[in-house]
C-alpha cells in the first residue's frame, strides 16, 4: 500500500514538475501573440482606412516587423518545448540538457524523414499525399507533424536520458566522450530509433488526441465550460497547464486550414489566422477556449469577490489588505494572473472556490453563444485591446464590459453573503491580521518586498529545503521533513497559501514577486550551506 502511495505521489510530483516546464515556452508565446497582434492589426487595411496616418511607410515596416518577430514563437513552438522540458526537468547541468533536447528532436524527424523516404512517400510534392501522411516542414525537415504532443513526449525521453547518462564514466581511452558529453551522443542513438517507431505508432495517439477534440466538440456550447472550469479546478494542484496545452496545441483544440496549411489546436489556428493576410475574422470555434472565455471571472467577477472581501473585512483591518487586494486584482486584471486573488479564499471557502470555477467556465460558454472573439492566452485587458479593440467590431469586443460588470454584480454578491453568513476567515476577518501585519518590519524586508529569512525559517530553515523552484506564483519545495514546515508562520509573512503535496514536497503561493523571493531565499540557502561546509571539514 504504502509503495502504491509512493508511486502516485511520484505521479502527481512528476506532472506538477512537467507543467512547470511549460511556463518558459508559454510566456514567450504571450509576448510574442502580443507583439504578433500588435503589428498585424497596426498593418491591416481597414486600420489604416480608419487611421491614415498610420500608413506611413516607416509606421507600417515596424509593424510588419512586429509581426514577423512575433510570429517566431509559432513556427517553432515544437523545439521551443522539446528544450524547454529537458532544461526545466533537469537538476544539474541544464546547458546540456537543453542542448540535447534540440539534438534530438532534430534527429527524431531525420529519422521520421529516413522511414519516409525508405517507403517511396518521400521526396513528393504532392498536396494530396503530404495531407495523408501528415507530412509537413519541420525545421526545414519533411516529417510527420506530431505537433505539441510529440515534442513533450521527446522532451522527457531526453530529461530521462539526461538523468542516466550525464555523470557516465568511461574507460581512460574513450573518457572524452563520458560525463556530459555523453547525453547529446546517446540521444542522438535513441531519438534516431524513436523516429523510425513514430510513423508506426503515431497514428493512435493521433486517433485519442482526435477522439478527445470531437468529445469536446460534441458537448456544443458546454464544451468551453468543461474545459474553463477544469482549468480553474487543476489550478490549485498546479497541474493546468496540461489541460490547457492540450487544448491550445493539439487536435483537442480543433484542427483547420489556414493559409494552406493544416494547423491543430485552438491558440495555434487563432495565431495562424492572425498571422496570415488572406483571414478575414477569427475562428469561433478555436476562441472560445482562448482569452475571451476568461474575461468575464478576470475582468469582472474576481474584482467584485476582492471588493466583498475588503467590505467584509473588521473595520480596524481594512488598511490593512487594502494594499493586499489591490495589488492581487492589478495582477489579475493586467496581468492575467489570479492566483493572488483566488488563494485568499481558497483554503478558508473550498465551495466557494467550486463555485468561481463554474462561474469561469460559465463565462467560456456566455462569450461563446454571445460570438465574441478574442483569442490569445491570458484573459487581462492586454487582449482585450490589442486582440478585441485593435481588430474592430467583428471581434464583438463590446460585449466583453457588458458581460464583466454582470459578474462583478454576481461575484459581489455571491461572495458578501457567503462570507458574512458563514463567517469566513478571508484577509482582515480576524483580530490577530494586525498583528500577522505588524510581523514584518519594513527594514526585514528585502527587494522583494517580503522577509524572506523569516519566510525560510517557516519552512524549517536552510538544511530542511532540499530543492527550491518556482512557477508563476508559487514556491515549489521539497523538504527534508514537513513536520518543521510552519504554514501559520508563512501566512503570517504574507504567503497566501500553503499546498502540501505530499510528505516531502509542498507550494508556497506568493504572488507575482515570487521569482524575487525564490532568488532571495536561494541566495540565503547557499550562503547557509557555504557556512556548513567549513565547519563539516574542520
Amino acid at each position: 500500500m504504502t509503495g502504491k502511495k509512493r508511486s502516485g505521489n511520484a505521479i502527481w510530483e512528476f506532472f506538477q514538475q512537467l507543467g512547470r516546464t511549460f511556463m518558459l515556452p508559454v510566456a514567450l508565446l504571450s509576448f510574442c501573440g502580443i507583439m504578433l497582434g500588435i503589428g498585424s492589426s497596426l498593418s491591416s487595411r481597414d486600420v489604416i482606412t480608419l487611421l491614415p496616418l498610420l500608413g506611413h511607410p516607416l509606421l507600417q515596416a515596424i509593424f510588419i516587423w512586429m509581426s514577423k518577430i512575433g510570429a517566431f514563437a509559432f513556427t517553432f513552438l515544437p523545439v521551443m518545448f522539446c528544450i524547454a522540458i529537458p532544461l526545466g526537468l533537469a537538476r544539474e547541468d541544464k546547458g546540456v540538457a537543453a542542448f540535447s533536447g534540440f539534438v534530438g528532436y532534430a534527429v527524431m524527424n531525420l529519422a521520421v524523414n529516413f522511414w519516409l523516404t525508405a517507403q517511396g512517400i518521400l521526396p513528393t510534392s504532392d498536396a494530396a499525399v503530404l495531407k495523408a501522411h501528415n507530412i509537413q516542414s519541420v525545421l526545414g525537415i519533411q516529417s510527420i507533424d506530431t505537433g505539441i504532443l510529440g515534442a513533450v513526449i521527446a522532451g522527457v525521453i531526453v530529461w530521462r536520458l539526461h538523468e542516466r547518462f550525464h555523470t557516465l564514466r568511461l574507460p581512460d581511452a574513450l573518457a572524452f566522450f563520458g560525463g556530459t558529453r555523453s547525453v547529446p551522443i546517446v540521444t542522438s542513438v535513441v531519438m534516431g530509433i524513436a523516429g523510425l517507431l513514430i510513423p508506426l505508432i503515431w497514428p493512435w495517439f493521433a486517433l485519442g488526441i482526435s477522439g478527445l477534440g470531437q468529445l469536446i466538440d460534441r458537448a456544443g456550447d458546454f464544451g468551453p465550460m468543461i474545459f474553463g472550469t477544469g482549468e480553474r479546478l487543476l489550478l490549485p494542484f498546479g497541474l493546468q497547464h496540461i489541460l490547457v496545452a492540450l487544448i491550445r496545441f493539439t487536435d483537442a483544440g480543433g484542427t483547420m486550414e489556414v493559409c494552406g496549411h493544416q494547423v491543430s489546436g485552438a491558440l495555434t489556428i487563432f495565431q495562424a489566422q492572425l498571422g496570415c493576410p488572406q483571414t478575414h475574422g477569427f475562428s469561433e470555434s478555436a476562441t472560445r477556449f482562448l482569452s475571451q472565455g476568461k474575461m468575464p471571472a478576470f475582468l469582472g467577477g474576481l474584482p467584485g469577490a476582492a471588493l466583498a472581501m475588503y467590505h467584509c473585512a473588521r473595520p480596524e483591518n481594512r488598511h490593512k489588505i487594502k494594499g493586499l487586494l489591490i495589488s492581487g486584482v492589478i495582477a489579475c486584471v493586467v496581468g492575467g494572473t489570479t492566483e493572488p486573488v483566488e488563494f485568499l479564499f481558497l483554503f478558508v471557502a473550498p465551495a466557494l472556490y467550486l463555485i468561481h470555477a463554474l462561474l469561469t467556465g460559465l463565462g467560456f460558454t456566455v462569450m461563446a453563444v454571445l460570438g465574441v472573439t478574442i483569442g490569445n492566452t491570458d484573459g487581462n485587458v492586454i487582449d482585450f485591446i490589442v486582440f478585441g479593440v485593435l481588430h474592430g467590431l467583428a471581434t464583438k469586443w463590446y460585449l466583453v464590459p457588458l458581460v464583466a460588470a454582470v459578474w462583478f454584480i454576481v461575484y459581489y454578491a455571491l461572495f458578501r453573503f457567503a462570507i458574512t453568513r458563514f463567517d469566513l476567515k478571508t484577509p482582515g476577518r480576524e483580530p490577530q491580521t494586525v498583528e500577522s501585519e505588524q510581523s514584518t518590519t519594513p527594514e526585514a524586508r528585502g527587494r522583494s518586498g517580503y522577509d524572506v529569512p523569516a519566510l525560510l525559517a517557516a519552512l524549517g530553515g536552510a538544511q530542511n529545503v532540499q530543492s527550491l523552484d518556482n512557477c508563476i506564483t508559487r514556491l515549489r519545495l521539497s523538504v527534508g521533513s514537513m513536520a518543521q514546515v510552519d504554514a501559520a508562520a508563512l501566512k503570517a509573512h504574507r504567503a497566501l497559501g500553503v499546498v502540501k503535496v505530499n510528505d516531502h514536497n509542498l507550494q508556497v503561493v506568493i504572488g507575482p514577486q515570487v521569482q524575487s523571493v525564490k532568488d532571495e531565499m536561494a541566495q540565503l540557502i547557499a550562503a547557509a550551506q557555504v557556512q556548513i561546509t567549513p565547519e563539516a571539514s574542520r
